[in-house]
């Protein structure tokens, strides 16, 4: 009596066990691609602005180049100056340098922005 009825219980359960393992199946989906761009012809088209020189200041080209030198001169020289400082020691000029350079940079920068 009791091998009958756990062969029906093990029947009963293997009978019902696929049924309930599909209802227990995940749904699967494939992930959506994205939405195409916009085409070239939907996007706005903004007018590109450019730069000129300006027609009021009149810019010297000699000078420009004979302050761009400067400058570079200058910033070559503070090399030298810096491994002192470095070592711990101020050389004299070093302050007036870096003055003279911050100064040149604004004039030539005033010279070449609008």
């Amino acid at each position: 009596m009791k091998l009958t009825a756990l062969c029906l219980f093990l029947l009963s359960w293997i009978v019902c066990l696929p049924a309930h393992a599909q209802n227990q199946k995940r749904q699967f989906s494939w992930p959506q691609p994205p939405q195409p761009a916009e085409s070239a012809a939907a996007v706005p088209h903004f007018p590109v602005r450019t730069t000129a020189m300006p027609t009021q200041k009149a810019v010297d080209p000699v000078q420009l180049q004979r302050d761009a030198k400067e400058l570079l001169e200058l910033s070559q020289s503070l090399q030298p100056d810096i491994d002192y400082v470095n070592r711990g020691l101020l050389p004299k000029d070093t302050l007036e340098k870096l003055k003279r350079i911050e100064k040149l940079s604004k004039h030539l920068r005033s010279q070449l922005a609008p």
